[in-house]
């Protein structure tokens, strides 16, 4: 993939049937865009990130974001924050795929 250029999101992602499909659309030491595609069933597990701030934005689907232990229904559209040190994970709990934008920053590379 070259940048900058228009990037269709769905065309990346990386559908797996064992566990949740990860690709990068972009990468730097100041942020990480990613693609996080789950199958029906799949989940993300609880985890935090040291130093960077993460950006939720769901693309297509629904499913089910944990935040803080608390559990938040997001569908197409919808657009969540986990700052640095927030637990943080996601479960497609529905019967449809669920494809999640995935924005950190800054980027691992900085660490």
């Amino acid at each position: 993939m070259t940048h900058p250029d228009i990037i269709d999101p769905a065309a990346h992602a990386e559908w797996r049937p064992d566990k949740m499909g990860k690709s990068t659309l972009f990468e730097s030491a100041r942020l990480l865009v990613g693609l996080n595609a789950f199958e029906p069933g799949q989940a993300h597990a609880l985890h935090a990130h040291h130093g960077m701030d993460k950006l939720y934005y769901v693309l297509e689907g629904r499913g089910l974001f944990l935040l803080q232990g608390a559990e938040r229904p997001m569908k197409a559209g919808d657009l969540l924050v986990a700052p640095e040190g927030v637990p943080h994970g996601v479960r497609n709990d529905s019967d449809g795929r669920l494809l999640v934008l995935a924005v950190l920053a800054p980027g691992p590379a900085a660490h």
